[in-house]
């Protein structure tokens, strides 16, 4: 028989794939036409992006690669400049080392009169680079430019920097026979006021000289910079591509016009707004690099007003900057032609779409019905594979609570006869002394008196536990109201015996605390609880105490309850499975490991609860343990 509602469920497994298929296939078409008005537009941003970012990348290389240039010009100028100093001085020295040499009947002055002028007339560098001597004690003795200032102490002389030079030079020379040095010295060529200088300097030994040549820096720059923008002026690239380059003063000192050259940039360009852009990108590269977007009225082969992207870059030792640039309309041919392409690409591809499209769905909708048919048929096995599992799965649960009942009963007669053990044999030894001393007629009224109040008081305590573990055992399952404080004692009373003879101390920190729950069900979870503890005492060959900690308290609208020993703790790559059915760490002829199932259940089902364990560690009486703790907690806001 079928109800309602299993019809309904295999209707939808019949039908519900092929109607998928088609609203899924219709909705893909759709998108597919909608997404044609968008994908053009999109395309074209793309294009316009890509070229930006490709072209702004190409022109940062072509002006870093100008960049680079200037500064590899640069310093392999200065070795070389350095090399043609060193060149320069060496035939100094060598001439005067000659004279010196070669005049051995010379007085001294006379010999150092003709050495001073046979080095005087030398020249180099295009007249500008010539050489002058020093004594040690700062005398000057040649500079052919200053003649007037022969023979005046120098010692003290600074430069615009504030640099004792000649005390340098003396001092530096002290250390080695020749060294480079950088000062700043009056430029005959312009004089105006003190420039960057390279020399070198050497000591001439026979009178305590020291003979130097230099270079001005201003001077060696000015030809690397005519030749740098010599090869600059004749770079290009593609159709329009060029590097200009313009100084800090806005002077253009390249550009693809010619005309351009060396005048005000500001006053001789088609730019919009020219003063501001210039101002701007000076701006930029002051502060080293950057990309510029500006108007430019002409381009260099139309009459087109265009923007232009740049990029510029300073070089602030000789306060240029440089830069090139590429125009905007360079992409439409190519837009153009994409967008085409696009067009052509898209009506291919829906025709396609269409074609396939109709045929996936006819074939889909005969897989579907196919399925479906299978599905339908799948169904109903797994239908009666789930009732006969349900009946299966009913008698295992009523196996493992009968398994658990006994399990209990059997605790609790192994608990029966702990607790009898010892009244028992009170008894039995009171009786057999009572007789005996009556055998041997020396049985007085004293003895015999107290020897029945022993008996007696055995007997009451053997009542009283019958008493306990009837009520333990009450078949009722009804709610009521109990102390938790004296329902923990209880338990902790019928297992007294066996833990003491264990030497295991139980430590009670309990609360008093009312709550209408079932009590003998909690009180069979406590006794599962302590069991197990006092087996991983057993299993674990403890040396240490062996303590079991419990407590009670009330925390907001819940009863918590814990449990933990020092027994060491169980394994974490187990801890999450104690609470499955048959899991047991213990010997198949120990443990059925349905106890700690149990318990899950009672607390989760029965009791409104909810039970944890994990490992951790405290301390007691000073010294540290680890254990596991398990932790009760019951709900009273559904009670």
């Amino acid at each position: 028989m079928k109800f309602q509602n299993e019809k309904k469920l295999l209707k939808i497994i019949k039908y519900t794939p092929s109607i998928f298929i088609i609203l899924i296939s219709i909705i893909i078409l759709s998108l597919q036409f909608i997404e044609k008005n968008n994908s053009i537009e999109k395309e074209k941003i793309k294009i316009y992006q890509d070229f930006t970012t490709k072209n702004k990348i190409i022109i940062k290389q072509r002006v870093n690669e100008i960049y680079d240039y200037i500064i590899r010009e640069k310093n392999l100028t200065t070795i070389q400049l350095k090399k043609s100093l060193k060149n320069e001085l060496d035939n100094a020295y060598n001439i005067a080392k000659s004279i010196y040499k070669n005049n051995p009947s010379l007085a001294k002055e006379e010999l150092k009169k003709l050495i001073l002028e046979a080095i005087r007339p030398i020249r180099f560098n295009n007249d500008r680079g010539y050489f002058f001597i020093y004594e040690k004690t700062g005398k000057n003795l040649l500079l052919p430019y200053n003649p007037e200032l022969e023979g005046k102490d120098f010692i003290n002389h600074k430069d615009s920097k504030g640099t004792l030079i000649i005390q340098d030079m003396i001092e530096l020379l002290s250390k080695k026979d020749e060294t480079y040095y950088k000062w700043f010295w009056f430029n005959p060529l312009n004089p105006d006021k003190m420039r960057e200088k390279i020399g070198l300097v050497r000591n001439f030994e026979p009178f305590d000289w020291f003979i130097g040549t230099g270079e001005y820096v201003e001077d060696f720059e000015k030809e690397i910079q005519e030749k740098v923008l010599r090869n600059i002026r004749e770079f290009r690239y593609g159709k329009n591509g060029y590097i200009f380059v313009i100084s800090y003063d806005s002077i253009y000192l390249s550009h693809i016009r010619k005309n351009f050259i060396g005048k005000k940039a500001i006053e001789n360009n088609d730019t919009v707004k020219i003063q501001k852009v210039i101002q701007d990108i000076i701006d930029i590269a002051k502060k080293g690099e950057g990309y510029y977007s500006y108007v430019q009225n002409k381009k260099p082969d139309n009459d087109q007003s265009i923007k232009k992207i740049s990029f510029v870059k300073g070089l602030n030792d000789w306060n240029w900057l440089i830069g090139t640039g590429y125009y905007e309309d360079d992409t439409n041919e190519q837009i153009k032609k994409r967008i085409e392409e696009l067009d052509e690409n898209f009506k291919n591809s829906a025709r396609q779409i269409i074609k396939y499209s109709v045929i996936l769905i006819i074939l889909l909708l005969l897989c579907s019905i196919y399925f479906s048919k299978i599905l339908q048929r799948k169904f109903e096995m797994y239908k009666k594979e789930i009732n006969q599992h349900l009946k299966e799965n009913n008698k295992q649960q009523n196996l493992i609570a009968y398994q658990s009942k006994m399990a209990a009963m059997g605790e609790m007669i192994g608990n029966i006869a702990h607790q009898w053990r010892q009244p028992l044999s009170t008894i039995t030894t009171t009786a057999t002394g009572l007789k005996l001393q009556k055998e041997m007629d020396i049985l007085d009224e004293e003895f015999l008196l107290k020897g029945l109040e022993g008996i007696n008081n055995s007997a009451q305590y053997l009542s009283q536990t019958i008493d306990d573990f009837r009520n333990f055992f009450k078949s009722d399952n009804k709610m009521e109201t109990f102390s938790l404080k004296i329902a923990i004692k209880k338990t902790l009373s019928l297992l007294d015996v066996q833990f003491r003879n264990k030497d295991i101390k139980i430590i009670q920190i309990l609360e008093e605390i009312k709550l209408k729950n079932y009590e003998n069900q909690l009180i069979q979870v406590i006794i599962n609880l302590l069991n197990n503890a006092k087996d991983e005492f057993e299993r674990g060959n403890i040396t240490h105490e062996k303590l079991i900690l419990i407590s009670c308290y009330k925390e907001n609208s819940k009863i918590i309850i814990q449990i933990q020993d020092n027994a060491g703790g169980i394994p974490e790559e187990i801890i999450s499975r104690v609470f499955e059915p048959y899991f047991t760490t213990k010997h198949q002829s120990q443990g059925t490991g349905i106890g700690l199932f149990m318990s899950n259940e009672i607390i989760t089902k029965n009791m409104n609860g909810n039970i944890e364990v994990k490992n951790c560690e405290f301390n007691y009486e000073g010294k540290k343990y680890i254990g596991a703790l398990f932790e009760i907690t019951l709900f009273l806001n559904n009670n």
